[in-house]
C-alpha cells in the first residue's frame, strides 16, 4: 500500500474517531439535561422506573457532563488525550455489559437494553476508528 494511501486512511479514521466521541459526548449530554429537566421523559420512553431521591439523577447526569466534556476533548485532540479514548473504550463495553446484566432475567427493567446496546455500539464504533491510529 502506498505511503499516501496509508496515510488518506489514517486521517478517514481519525475524523470517524473525532465523530463517533462528538456523537457520544452528544449522547451523554442529551441524557444529562433529560434527567435533570424531564426525567419521566427517559423513564417514561425506556419504560423505567425513576429513583425515589432527584439527587441520585443529579449526580448522574454530572459524571456524564463530565464523561462528556472528556469526549470533546479527545475529538479535538485523539493523540493527546489516547487514555481518555481507551477508558471510554473500556467504560462503554462495561456500561453495556452493567446495563444488560441488569436487565437480564428482570423485565422491569428491559429498558436498559437500548442503553446496553448504544453503549455497545459506541464501544465499537471507538475502538474500531482508533485501532488503525494509534501507532
Amino acid at each position: 500500500m502506498s505511503r499516501l494511501r496509508l496515510t488518506s486512511q489514517r486521517f478517514l479514521f481519525l475524523r470517524l474517531l473525532s465523530l463517533s466521541l462528538v456523537v457520544g459526548a452528544l449522547y451523554d449530554l442529551s441524557f444529562a439535561a433529560l434527567m435533570v429537566l424531564a426525567p419521566q421523559l427517559p423513564a417514561k420512553i425506556l419504560g423505567l422506573p425513576l429513583p425515589g431521591e432527584a439527587f441520585y439523577l443529579w449526580l448522574m447526569a454530572v459524571f456524564l457532563l463530565m464523561l462528556a466534556g472528556l469526549y470533546i476533548l479527545a475529538a479535538r485532540e485523539p493523540r493527546r488525550y489516547s487514555a481518555v479514548i481507551l477508558v471510554a473504550i473500556g467504560g462503554r463495553f462495561l456500561g453495556a455489559v452493567a446495563f444488560a446484566a441488569a436487565a437480564f432475567g428482570n423485565p422491569d427493567l428491559g429498558g436498559l437494553y437500548p442503553l446496553a446496546a448504544a453503549d455497545l455500539l459506541f464501544a465499537i464504533a471507538h475502538a474500531a476508528f482508533w485501532g488503525p491510529i494509534r501507532s
